[in-house]
């Protein structure tokens, strides 16, 4: 019942960004150039749905809530539903399905190369997906298959500094929220674990010392990640100044 409810509350988070992208259509409201907010929105969510989908088996593990598997594949989905979304709009409203004009902006611009290969190992994920797959393909290829998710994953990170450039604040950002989130959930995690007692207990001895390295490395990622930020704000504003 916990995971059904889970999925419906879900699949209808997962539609808002594309509800709140028609409701700005409708109204006018994405701005000057319409098409780059459409193509930065779809493409934003697409990375973040593939993160997170990434993020759930480690996730599932930390915290032993082992029904987390279960909205992976939606997850999963969403982010291959909103990649077609990013695509679609990069070949039709953008280039206007141009062949020639699409070529020679692959060779132009490599983030391209890159985004459009991330999203194509994204197909066989997304046609694979189902019970019927896994039955045909056996337990073992498939998930072999489905480790195409890691090379996707990178090839989205890739895309998007690659397509920032040299201002990566926003994906600081990004990165600084998740790890404050994830810190204050492993803290919990290790105060609930204190509390409940078992020192003796080699299985929670265990449990207590991932949770501990999983919180220095998310103390570390948060440190490096605000001192480049620091460092990313001084840079931009020296910037500004020069062309002042």
């Amino acid at each position: 019942m916990k995971l059904r409810f889970t999925k419906i509350a879900i699949f209808l988070a997962a539609l808002v960004p594309l509800g709140r992208l028609v409701w700005k259509a409708f109204h006018g409201l994405l701005g000057a150039n319409p098409i780059e907010v459409i193509t930065r929105s779809t493409g934003d969510w697409t990375l973040t749905l593939v993160l997170t989908a990434l993020a759930i088996t480690p996730l599932r593990q930390i915290t032993r809530q082992y029904w987390l598997i279960g909205v992976r594949r939606m997850i999963g989905l969403f982010a291959f539903f909103y990649g077609v979304l990013h695509f679609t709009t990069y070949i039709w409203l953008d280039k206007f399905f141009d062949l020639h004009e699409m070529i020679k902006d692959i060779g132009k611009r490599p983030f391209v190369t890159v985004g459009f290969t991330a999203f194509v190992l994204l197909i066989p994920l997304a046609v694979t997906s189902t019970t019927g797959w896994i039955r045909r393909l056996g337990g073992r290829n498939w998930q072999r298959l489905h480790r195409l998710i890691y090379l996707t994953g990178i090839g989205g990170v890739v895309h998007y500094i690659w397509l920032v450039k040299a201002d990566l604040r926003k994906p600081l950002k990004l990165v600084i929220e998740a790890d404050t989130e994830w810190q204050l959930k492993l803290r919990t995690l290790k105060e609930q674990g204190a509390g409940a007692g078992g020192k003796g207990d080699s299985e929670t001895n265990d449990y207590n010392f991932v949770l501990q390295n999983a919180i220095e490395a998310v103390n570390s990622s948060l440190d490096d990640a605000r001192k480049l930020l620091a460092e990313q704000e001084v840079t931009i504003k020296e910037e500004k100044k020069k062309k002042k």
